[in-house]
């Protein structure tokens, strides 16, 4: 197995489930870190502020910098940033999506947007998706953090945001610009902060049609692990394999 420079490693269902560390996973990351590699957190979750998932890394006792973790509200916020420019934003998420729309200084509004965005939000209810609906219809643009329809959680799995996107692309009649997992803006983001080559990366992840095929996409070498959202066997029959499948991260050769 090759050695990389940079590690990209999604978060559910690779570092942890729900409140649960994935043991096999926080170890590898201690090894890579210890030799002296990067390690990089890639993640569509975009309702966790990065200040957060910081946090919920050290409790299972990662240790990472902040500029160390990229996720799907960084990567929309962004991206509607270079592509919208002024435009003004009604927002379905939560505080990782706020904070990182603040952070790029973008307006938010609850009438007339200019663009509709959404993240996973935990406290969604009728009105909300029904006003974003009719923002949609009426004209403005329809942008997602993710299209995860599910993710894993220590009960198991539940609905993602991939899920709501879903329905209020039925409800509109409008398909939203996606830029999370299996998009590769997040991997170009990391490739510009660390300025590395293509082949000095690795996207390490659990869920084929997100991890896996953002790393294909992106042209680096990938490394599925079973330990969440998509069965080995149904990675074993797709026309584009992993560069490496493993059955978790402990089955990575030690140096």
């Amino acid at each position: 197995m090759g050695e990389y420079k940079a590690y990209c490693l999604d978060l559910d269902g690779t570092m942890y489930r729900g409140k649960e560390p994935i043991v096999e996973a926080v170890n590898f990351v201690t090894d890579c870190q210890a030799e002296g590699a990067e390690t990089y957190f890639i993640t569509n979750n975009a309702a966790l502020t990065r200040a957060a998932q910081q946090k919920k890394l050290a409790e299972f006792g990662v240790l990472t910098d902040i500029d160390h973790i990229m996720n799907s509200a960084i990567a929309l916020a962004r991206y509607c940033k270079q592509y919208y420019a002024g435009a003004s934003v009604m927002m379905i998420g939560e505080e990782g999506l706020e904070e990182a729309l603040e952070a790029e200084q973008i307006t938010l509004t609850t009438k007339n947007p200019d663009v509709v965005m959404m993240g996973l939000d935990r406290q969604i209810t009728y009105s909300k998706l029904a006003e974003a609906c009719l923002a949609i219809r009426n004209g403005a643009r329809f942008l997602g953090t993710n299209q995860d329809v599910k993710f894993p959680t220590e009960k198991g799995l539940v609905p993602g945001n991939g899920s709501f996107l879903h329905l209020m692309e039925v409800a509109s009649g409008e398909k939203p610009i996606v830029v999370g997992k299996p998009e590769p803006h997040m991997l170009q983001f990391i490739q510009q902060q660390g300025a590395y080559e293509k082949e000095e990366m690795v996207m390490i992840g659990d869920n084929y049609d997100t991890d896996i095929l953002a790393g294909i996409r992106y042209g680096i070498d990938t490394a599925y692990v079973a330990t969440g959202v998509t069965p080995l066997d149904e990675v074993l029959i797709k026309e584009l394999l992993p560069t490496y499948v493993l059955s978790s991260l402990g089955d990575w050769p030690k140096k």
